[in-house]
C-alpha cells in the first residue's frame, strides 16, 4: 500500500497487538507487531496505544499485558493494560441480582495489580471491555480513580453510553469511549454518547470504525477538546481511519486537535518526540 501524506502529526488511542502466533492463525491475517508497525507507518501514525485482544474465558490478562509490553519496546507503542472483573455490565434487575452474588476470582484484576501497572513505567493506561471481560469490583475501580490513568472502554451495543454513565463516570479517571461509543454503527448510540460529552468532563471518545462523517464532524464542531484519533488496527487498516477524518469539512485546527493535541492531553507520552 502506498504511504499517506498528509503533513499531520497523528496518534492513534486504539490498537490491537496480540503477543503470539496463535492469534495470526485465528483472525486469519498477519497481525504481529512487525505488521502492524508498518500499517502505522504506512498510515502517517507516529504512536500508537496497543493492548492484547481478548483471551479465553478465566484466563486472565496478566501475561498478555505484559507480552504486549515487552513488544511494544524500541517501537512506536504504548501498552495499556486490559482489566477484567467480575460484574456484568448489564442495567435489568438480573444482572443487579447476578453482581449481588459475584466475587472477584483469581483470573479477575484487583487493586493491586491496577497499582502494579500503574506504577510500572511500561504502561501508560487500562483497557477495559465489559460486554466481554465484564467489570471491575467496586474496590478495583476506586483504585482506578486513585491512580488516575486513562481507561479506554470498548463501548457500542454490548456496553452503551448509558451503562458507561451508570458505572464508570463518576469517577474522575478520564474515560474514553472507542468507536463515538455506538459499535458497530449504531448511530443512535452514537449520538447518545456526544450528548453526554456536555455533562462529563472526563469523558472523550474515540473515532475508531465512525463511519458516519455528519456525526464525526458534530463531535469535532461541538466538542473539539473531546475527540480523538482511535484507528481500530489491524481490524481495519489505519489508512482508512485517517482518510475519514481527513475527508470532514472541518478545519485545520481541528483536524491537528483530532489527530495529536487531544490524544496527547489525555495520554501525555502520545505527545513526547517530534517523530
Amino acid at each position: 500500500m502506498l504511504e499517506l501524506e498528509h503533513g499531520f502529526r497523528v496518534v492513534d488511542v486504539n490498537a490491537r497487538l496480540d503477543p503470539n502466533a496463535e492469534e495470526v492463525a485465528t483472525f486469519g491475517r498477519d497481525i504481529t507487531p512487525e505488521r502492524l508497525e508498518r500499517e502505522m507507518h504506512q498510515s502517517g501514525v507516529v504512536r500508537a496505544v496497543v493492548s492484547p485482544g481478548s483471551r479465553a474465558a478465566r484466563e486472565g490478562y496478566l501475561q498478555a499485558n505484559n507480552a504486549v509490553a515487552r513488544l511494544s519496546v524500541d517501537r512506536p507503542f504504548l501498552a495499556f493494560a486490559r482489566l477484567s472483573g467480575p460484574r456484568d455490565p448489564g442495567a435489568g434487575a438480573s444482572s443487579r441480582l447476578r453482581n449481588l452474588a459475584s466475587s472477584r476470582q483469581s483470573h479477575h484484576t484487583d487493586p493491586e495489580d491496577v497499582e502494579q501497572y500503574a506504577y510500572d513505567d511500561r504502561f501508560h493506561g487500562f483497557v477495559l471491555a465489559p460486554g466481554r471481560d465484564g467489570l471491575p469490583d467496586d474496590e478495583t475501580l476506586a483504585m482506578l480513580d486513585e491512580v488516575g490513568l486513562p481507561v479506554l472502554v470498548h463501548a457500542g451495543e454490548s456496553f452503551t453510553p448509558a451503562q458507561a454513565r451508570e458505572t464508570l463516570l463518576d469517577y474522575s479517571f478520564p474515560v474514553v469511549l472507542t468507536s463515538f461509543g455506538g459499535f458497530p454503527l449504531n448511530r443512535e448510540l452514537m449520538s447518545s454518547a456526544i450528548d453526554l460529552l456536555e455533562t462529563r468532563e472526563q469523558l472523550y471518545l474515540d473515532t475508531s470504525f465512525v463511519r458516519y462523517r455528519g456525526l464525526l464532524e458534530r463531535g469535532l464542531l461541538e466538542h473539539p477538546d473531546r475527540v480523538l484519533f482511535g484507528s481500530g488496527a489491524p481490524d481495519a487498516h489505519p489508512s482508512v481511519g485517517v482518510m475519514e477524518i481527513l475527508t470532514l469539512d472541518v478545519s485545520e485546527d481541528a483536524l491537528k486537535r483530532v489527530f495529536s493535541k487531544n490524544p496527547a492531553r489525555v495520554v501525555p507520552a502520545l505527545g513526547r518526540g517530534e517523530e
